[in-house]
């Protein structure tokens, strides 16, 4: 499946007393990665809210290598595990400019309809966007 990948600088106020990117901070990088790539599909979480539908994180899986510190320039490289059902999985692997693996990680978020606030199957234009890729 196609990837995407962005580049962030940590700012100071990412990092803890140690110098080093506090461990919270990763989910927010793994949010812009995945954000990015829908957007770059054409497809826009605002736009997804609009027409009714959540895509909320049911599961974080993160595995810390090296760390990273202020001002580190990092790559985060976002790839689509599988086509979507009522869910959607995402692989990470967070990079720094030397092309070391830093972290990896995954994530698991289901599609919810607002107005029931269940489940529901990926949205069809989501899921024609995804099949062009192949």
């Amino acid at each position: 499946m196609k990837f995407d990948e962005i580049q962030i600088r940590v700012r100071y106020g990412e990092t803890d007393q140690m110098g080093v990117v506090y461990h919270g901070n990763y989910a927010l990088y793994l949010e812009m990665g995945r954000i990015e790539w829908l957007r770059k599909l054409g497809v826009s979480y605002k736009s997804m809210e609009e027409n009714g539908v959540m895509l909320p994180v049911v599961s974080l899986n993160i595995n810390y290598k090296k760390s990273v510190g202020y001002d580190d320039v990092i790559n985060v490289k976002t790839q689509l595990k599988n086509k979507p059902s009522a869910k959607i999985e995402f692989e990470y692997v967070i990079t720094n400019e030397a092309g070391d693996i830093l972290t990896t990680a995954s994530t698991v978020l289901v599609f919810i309809d607002t107005k029931t606030n269940k489940p529901m199957r990926a949205p069809k234009y989501i899921l024609d966007v995804i099949d062009e890729l192949d």
